[in-house]
């Protein structure tokens, strides 16, 4: 069976009746009203399909995590309806539904068990359960003596330790150290592989893209985005950045070659161009070869006077992965006092040290290290460029090391 889930304007909201009188003659009486009355969620619709990834994005407060509780039903919601079909593993807040005088051991028996495992089949899984957490005689010991990150090992090996039609992931994954958190991702990764429907909240863009097939952007509970995770993450980032700065505008447009381009900002300073140049011969690259020596050439006008212009530089794969990014506030090259009609030409001499494949840059200016303050202007993928391998040995990834094999064989003495 896959996995298949349907929320259906979904709400949820806090009342306060002001007394338990007038709350039990809301019963009978529709006319009877809270006399406050807070919505953390509300007209909440989207449906997941059979084998489909889709992550929940936003910032604090608005509404994810509430979402996940009522759809696993830990919540029960003041209005709509939730629909699923199929076996559903949640990890939502660390260690729920753990008895802090129980061991690891008991809990993940009693966690099983409320998910409608028998006895027979959680004991013949417990040993797997247990290899997965690694957390050694501590599986033993009441769960009150764990960390966090000890908790959200077993929480975690637990609800995965039999697949489920749809597994339902909080942010509990970043607690926790590396070495788990990836291991945790692999199996999340290795379950979408096999079919299973996967809803996962997070705030690493970088994982939203690598993992799910949509992103919806909730704000103030409610569904603002529904779409492709490029689109969802790049306008979310630009949308956290115009809430910091009244006056920014966002506008997104996809390209003939399937990158999108995410502009926002306030406008003081705009980008007038972005090109690539190969260094030795200034012509205009359109295809980069590993170990070539380019130029990336911004030029900016100024519209309105500002105190500091910086501009920063962010290098991305196919995926959205960040490869290299940096700007010039760390490389002290702030630029001071610039008046309304100066031309800025921005020079950045590289090489080309990354595997062959498809890249965009993504500039910003900015007036410090951070595009929250005052985020001029900002384009992800306004520059896309391939790199070819043409000269050097083959390899692999997103990097070319200046790596090289020093091999010796030995025999040893027949003599000995």
């Amino acid at each position: 069976m896959s996995g298949e889930l349907q929320v259906l304007n979904l709400g949820k909201s806090y009342r306060q009746w002001g007394g338990e009188l007038r709350r039990m003659a809301s019963w009978f009486f529709r006319s009877v009203t809270p006399r406050e009355e807070h919505w953390v969620l509300r007209n909440v619709s989207f449906a997941v399909r059979p084998g489909e990834a889709v992550g929940i994005i936003g910032q604090n407060g608005a509404g994810k995590s509430t979402l996940l509780k009522l759809i696993t039903g830990t919540v029960q919601p003041t209005e709509g309806q939730v629909h699923m079909r199929g076996r559903v593993a949640a990890i939502l807040e660390l260690g729920m539904g753990f008895s802090p005088d129980m061991t690891g051991r008991q809990n993940a028996f009693h966690s099983a068990g409320l998910m409608g495992y028998s006895r027979a089949d959680i004991e013949r899984t417990m040993p797997e359960i247990e290899a997965f957490a690694e957390i050694g005689e501590y599986f033993d010991q009441p769960t009150r003596t764990y960390s966090s990150g000890m908790q959200m090992r077993v929480a975690f090996s637990v609800a995965t330790a039999f697949r489920p039609d749809l597994l339902i992931v909080d942010e509990a994954l970043s607690v926790g150290d590396s070495y788990f958190q990836h291991k945790s991702f692999d199996r999340i990764r290795q379950f979408k592989e096999d079919g299973v429907s996967i809803m996962f909240v997070s705030h690493s863009p970088s994982d939203i893209r690598t993992l799910c097939d949509r992103v919806i952007l909730l704000d103030k509970g409610r569904v603002l985005r529904d779409g492709m995770p490029d689109e969802i993450v790049d306008f979310y980032n630009a949308l956290v950045a115009q809430k910091e700065n009244a006056q920014s505008t966002v506008e997104q447009r996809r390209a003939s070659n399937g990158w999108l381009t995410t502009r926002s900002g306030t406008g003081e300073a705009r980008i007038d161009s972005l090109r690539l140049f190969d260094s030795v011969n200034g012509g205009e690259v359109a295809v980069a070869q590993v170990g070539q020596q380019l130029r990336l050439r911004l030029v900016a006008t100024v519209h309105a006077a500002i105190p500091r212009l910086v501009l920063g530089y962010m290098i991305r794969d196919k995926q959205g992965h960040v490869v290299w990014g940096t700007n010039t506030w760390h490389t002290r090259q702030i630029q001071e006092g610039v008046q309304a009609g100066e031309r800025v030409v921005y020079d950045m001499e590289f090489t080309c040290d990354l595997g062959p494949g498809s890249y965009s840059v993504s500039p910003a200016l900015v007036s410090c290290d951070t595009h929250l303050s005052d985020n001029y202007e900002w384009v992800d993928n306004l520059l896309v460029f391939d790199v070819v391998n043409v000269s050097r040995d083959f390899f692999i990834g997103s990097t070319s090391l200046n790596a090289h094999f020093a091999v010796t064989r030995e025999r040893e003495d027949a003599t000995q």
